[in-house]
């Protein structure tokens, strides 16, 4: 099958890794991958600031470049969850385009639905040995369904268990704009996180949306944890320990 993947903007220019090991797992599943070069933002970080002009040019932009594709894959719920549920809603005064975006928004998976659901990927290349604990991110879980489908492909590697955390299911407290406008809170929130993915001791911790783990990381080495791996799941999944 033909499938795009969208990169997101925090995969682009902080951890290009994370790009690069989805398409390893894309390929593995048998899966052509393509990557538009032209690609760029999602359009959420406007849509949240309330600028609906910018979100609805970057929906358009986005739309245009992907829907040729059979499926759209995204290693990020936030992104993924944005593409599926904002699009249709911003453009619903203009009939052709709100087709297009509805049309698409059926072909958008966030990448471990899309692994597990879709491609039925059998194994994974990774052979990370060590305990973890999964963090599911707010837009993945309630906007996806995203929550099994890390887990059964956690499990597909023989040398990694899954200790699970408190309250796995609570906001890292990242929130996109939220940990700027509302700094003590969200470093409260992240502080709570830490403070359950600590107690479990998993030597890493795991989720499928990078701003959560650059936020969950960022508190961990500010609280003086200098040792607990932070990782994207599709990083592990094709990585070593």
């Amino acid at each position: 099958m033909r499938v795009a993947l969208f990169v997101t903007c925090l995969v682009d220019l902080m951890r290009p890794r994370i790009g690069f090991a989805a398409i390893r797992l894309l390929e593995a599943a048998g899966c052509e991958v393509a990557v538009p070069e032209s690609q760029t933002c999602c359009g959420q970080p406007a849509f949240n600031a309330g600028e609906r002009a910018g979100a609805i040019a970057l929906a358009k932009k986005v739309i245009a470049e992907f829907d040729e594709f059979e499926y759209v894959v995204v290693p990020s719920g936030s992104c993924a969850g944005h593409m599926r549920n904002a699009y249709a809603g911003l453009l619903a005064a203009d009939p052709a385009w709100h087709g297009r975006a509805v049309a698409l928004a059926s072909r958008i998976y966030e990448l471990t639905d899309f692994l597990v659901n879709v491609a039925r990927l059998d194994t994974v290349p990774g052979t990370f040995r060590g305990s973890v604990t999964y963090h599911d991110s707010c837009t993945g879980l309630r906007g996806l369904g995203v929550k099994e489908q890390p887990r059964a492909l956690l499990a597909k590697l023989p040398g990694v268990e899954l200790w699970e955390m408190n309250d796995a299911e609570e906001c890292c407290g990242f929130g996109g704009a939220f940990s700027v406008k509302f700094g003590e809170i969200s470093a409260a929130i992240a502080e709570r996180k830490c403070a359950s993915a600590s107690a479990t001791g998993a030597a890493a911790i795991v989720g499928g949306d990078l701003g959560c783990l650059l936020n969950i990381e960022g508190k961990l080495r500010r609280m003086g944890d200098e040792t607990t791996r932070v990782l994207h799941i599709a990083e592990l999944l094709v990585g070593e320990s």
